[in-house]
């Protein structure tokens, strides 16, 4: 178990992890979101950021982590090892970063708030939606 620097070929595993972890953990996006939100992803956010990678002991990327400065942009996990320590792990590796980190958890997906709060992060603030204004809650937390 390790994290790695990503490479321009980990984009498309990382958009594997993403839409896997989305549907095991985002149930509560309309479907029109969660295409919209796809695209995005796909096309903007992952090929234009700088990609940590959370391998498995076999050297299969499981989980990736992107910051922005001090603020957690994506965190997730392949929901096949979820509970197995590569979120930690990532988690980790973001605090060694930037030590003050913050994140932006989904108030609705079942697992960031509890995962974040059981990491030592505090509650510092909430969005009523998302940056582009969808009706999904953010609670903003900080270390």
């Amino acid at each position: 178990m390790r994290v790695r620097e990503g490479t321009p070929e980990d984009v498309s595993r990382a958009l594997a992890i993403w839409r896997d972890a989305v549907d095991a953990t985002h149930p509560f996006l309309s479907p029109d979101d969660r295409v919209e939100i796809d695209h995005m992803v796909e096309h903007a956010f992952l090929p234009a950021v700088q990609l940590w990678m959370a391998e498995d002991d076999t050297g299969r990327p499981v989980g990736f982590l992107v910051m922005d400065r001090d603020m957690i942009d994506a965190l997730f996990v392949d929901p096949a090892v979820h509970g197995r320590g590569y979120g930690t792990l990532l988690l980790n590796h973001a605090l060694t970063l930037a030590p003050n980190a913050r994140v932006d958890a989904s108030e609705q997906a079942t697992n960031a708030l509890p995962f974040y709060l059981a990491r030592g992060f505090r509650i510092v603030g909430r969005s009523p939606t998302d940056p582009q204004g969808r009706p999904y809650p953010l609670v903003h937390l900080a270390r």
